[in-house]
């Protein structure tokens, strides 16, 4: 019994061995299946990376490629005083070298994206498979990318251009293999550099030194531990993580940067709690084209540099104002330009409401619907609409009819309302604009240049572009010439109004009262009271034909009328040609050139070029020519039109200058001159059809001569200005002192008087 149970359990037991031995063989062949599917995935796989390799999904970029590749760099702009006031570029970027990057940068980034940056080849696969099972496995998508820094680098390089999922995977494996080569070619230093060249902070910010200056106004060089971790901590989510759009949340991030410093021994818990308490500080301060300081100057620096380039390129350079991080040092100084911004911005509010009260409800913007279609017809709006083949009333028709939001600037305040293009024209042909500029005329050094009130609005450039009658500012010219012609500036001219028969009934006239016919005036006391009846007895002495010389010799180029109204200014000119000419009498007969840029350098700092001005060859009059028209424009500004400089803004400076008014009011003008200092500014409004209502308000004394004289005053309170404010003009000769040694007015006789009638114009032939 117990033999035979003996046998049956043996027998049993073979028999589960049996059974067993089956299922065995078919996972057996489960895993041999299994095993070569995964041997042909893997094969697959890797022929798959050899075809990209291969560059049979898009060229992959050769060693040698990579190894020559350049940044698109914008261009800087500098003032004289190395205050970076804009940039032109494609992409706002400037490179630095490795050594500009703080330690604390460095560690930031390094902490965040890729702890083990200097012990990988370019791709970490340690940091691969912990994001491959978090993310696949476990379906945590906050894993990460697992990317390193040097992969990242090359998707900067190479931006992606598809982003769907098969081309993901594609350009995941070319970053792969571009990373290998850049690690082969570069150091880690290097490709850490390039990284933080390259990366993107959002809003067209490329590098790390544009994100320091926008972000923080600082260099990178110079910027703290938390910013630099609120920098880095951006590029997770340039966006999300803006700290001017989401500070809290930037201020987070942020905070996690540091923690993970301090996870990676870059800095201490004390250290992490110090920062962690830091607001986020920002200075932003944004490159925008139509925003920032001397936008008018930028624009025509830029203008300058475009023709520079062609002329360089032509030599088979291959320079570009947007791509080559050219360095452009100008002649501007910052501090000044400031201030006359500043004191633009409150002259020009305050006159404005004044102009405005000036004409009430009978304004012509208002009143003068034939001028407002006038108008219409030069915007572009008009223009199209006119090609489209509508006529003229239903493009006014359809100009009124298309109200919609639109935000209407002001001295008060942008405001948002709903208006028709006709309402928006309106509204901006009421604002009176303006010129200003400042030279050196010792080297011929811009200083200051506003080319109106609001670039955004107004792009046109009432220095360089803008020809405007200049009135009375005209009148030194005549009277240089008339000087040095020989007439005596102690020769007398009666104020009395004359009709020239030979001019067409032509009778220039004063805006004093009718005693003036009695009345004789000294060149010096005619021009520093700026009477027009004796501007056009002068020009007869001194000769139309010779002023036009002399104007021409004086450095004005352009073609002036030959008539005897140029005695009143009725000739166009743009400021920085009328400048020009008014730095003779700073330098003894000679002007020379206002000049905008002093050297452009490579994104090296290696110069390329640099610009001089140089005084005219000829001088256009005499030395002492010269110190008699000083002397009599120094009339002007303490006796003469100009004396509110005295009265009102209380300036003591050793100044010349001459006020100038035009026809109508169309045109303030006022000239200011010192030994290192030529300054024009011109007030009115784009459209010519529109004028000042009345003298009070629109002559030159009053809406052009407050820009120099608040600027002047703010200049003389900083000792840094000293050597542009205390200078005095070299004392006149004792001949020039003796030439102009006499009664400013005399008045006629008894029997002149008696048989004069100064309600009578006399008639005579204009001679001259």
């Amino acid at each position: 019994m117990l033999k035979l149970g003996k046998i049956e359990f043996i027998s049993e037991l073979a028999q589960m061995k049996k059974k067993t031995r089956k299922p065995s063989k078919r996972k057996r062949s489960i895993f041999k299946v299994l095993g070569i599917g995964v041997l042909c995935l893997f094969a697959l796989f890797l022929i798959f990376v050899g075809s990209v390799n291969l560059g049979l999904w898009g060229k992959i970029p050769s060693k040698k490629e990579l190894s020559s590749f350049q940044y698109q760099m914008a261009s800087e702009v500098f003032t004289a005083d190395s205050v970076l006031i804009g940039k032109y570029y494609l992409y706002d970027r400037q490179p630095i070298t490795f050594n500009d990057f703080p330690e604390h940068l460095k560690h930031a980034l390094i902490a965040i994206e890729d702890e083990r940056f200097y012990e990988h080849n370019g791709i970490d696969i340690r940091s691969l498979i912990r994001v491959g099972f978090k993310t696949i496995l476990l379906g945590d998508n906050s894993s990460g990318g697992g990317s390193t820094l040097t992969q990242q680098l090359a998707k900067n390089l190479y931006p992606r251009k598809e982003r769907n999922k098969t081309n993901i995977i594609v350009d995941k494996i070319k970053e792969m293999i571009i990373a290998k080569r850049l690690e082969k070619i570069f150091t880690k230093d290097e490709i850490l550099t390039n990284y933080l060249n390259t990366v993107s902070f959002g809003d067209n910010t490329f590098g790390i030194e544009s994100a320091a200056l926008k972000f923080f106004n600082s260099r990178t060089t110079d910027i703290s531990a938390p910013q630099a971790a609120t920098l880095v901590g951006m590029l997770k989510a340039t966006y999300g993580y803006n700290p001017r759009v989401f500070p809290d949340k930037s201020l987070g991030r942020r905070n996690l940067v540091l923690r993970a410093m301090y996870n990676n021994n870059f800095i201490s818990e004390e250290q992490v709690a110090q920062f962690s308490q830091e607001g986020l500080n920002l200075d932003y301060r944004e490159f925008d084209y139509n925003a920032g300081i001397a936008p008018y100057f930028r624009e025509e620096v830029r203008k300058e540099m475009l023709r520079w380039i062609k002329e360089q390129n032509e030599n088979n350079t291959d320079y570009n104002i947007y791509t080559s991080g050219l360095k452009i040092y100008t002649t501007l100084n910052y501090k000044m330009q400031k201030l006359a911004e500043e004191v633009m911005v409150d002259h020009m509010s305050k006159l404005q409401n004044s102009f405005e009260k000036s004409y009430g409800k009978n304004a012509p913007w208002l009143k003068d619907k034939n001028l407002m279609q006038k108008i219409a017809k030069r915007t572009p709006s008009y223009k199209r609409l006119q090609e489209s083949g509508l006529s003229h009333e239903q493009i006014i028709d359809s100009l009124s009819k298309d109200k919609k939001k639109r935000t209407f600037n002001s001295w008060e305040g942008d405001e948002e309302v709903t208006a028709s293009t006709m309402d928006s024209i309106q509204h901006y042909t009421k604002f009176l604009n303006t010129g200003s500029l400042a030279v050196d005329p010792t080297n011929g050094d811009i200083l200051v240049w506003i080319g109106g009130i609001n670039f955004e609005q107004y792009k046109y450039d009432h220095i360089s572009q803008s020809k405007r009658q200049v009135g009375s500012t005209f009148k030194p010219i005549v009277y240089t010439t008339a000087v040095e012609q020989g007439v005596s500036p102690c020769t007398y001219f009666s104020a009395e109004e004359i009709e020239y028969d030979n001019l067409k009934g032509w009778s220039p006239s004063n805006s004093g009262s009718k005693d003036e016919a009695y009345l004789n005036y000294s060149m010096e006391e005619g021009l520093s009271n700026s009477i027009n009846t004796i501007a056009v007895k002068v020009l007869e002495k001194a000769g139309i034909g010779n002023v036009l010389e002399m104007a021409a010799a004086m450095g004005i180029e352009d073609k002036l009328p030959n008539e005897a109204s140029i005695a009143l200014g009725t000739g166009e000119l743009k400021i920085i040609d009328l400048a020009q000419a008014y730095t003779s009498y700073a330098n003894n007969g000679k002007h020379i050139k206002p000049n905008l840029i002093k050297s452009i350098s490579n994104h090296k700092d290696s110069i390329l070029v640099e610009f001089q001005s140089e005084l005219s060859k000829k001088s256009a009059f005499s030395k002492e020519t010269g110190q008699i028209m000083i002397e009599m424009m120094k009339s002007t500004i303490n006796d003469g039109t100009a004396s509110r400089l005295r009265t009102t803004y209380g300036l003591k400076n050793d100044i010349a200058g001459k006020t100038g008014t035009t026809q109508n009011n169309k045109d303030a003008w006022f000239v200011a001159l010192t030994p290192k200092l030529v300054h024009i500014t011109w007030v009115g409004l784009d459209q010519h059809e529109i004028g000042f209502s009345n003298t009070s308000i629109g002559q030159g004394a009053n809406a052009a001569l407050p820009l120099f004289g608040l600027w002047m005053k703010e200049l003389n309170k900083d000792k840094d200005f000293y050597n542009y404010t205390k200078p005095n003009f070299p004392n006149p000769s004792s001949s020039v002192l003796e030439s102009l040694n006499c009664d400013p007015v005399k008045r006629d006789g008894f029997f002149k008087r008696l048989f004069k009638n100064p309600n009578k114009k006399k008639s005579k032939k204009f001679n001259g």
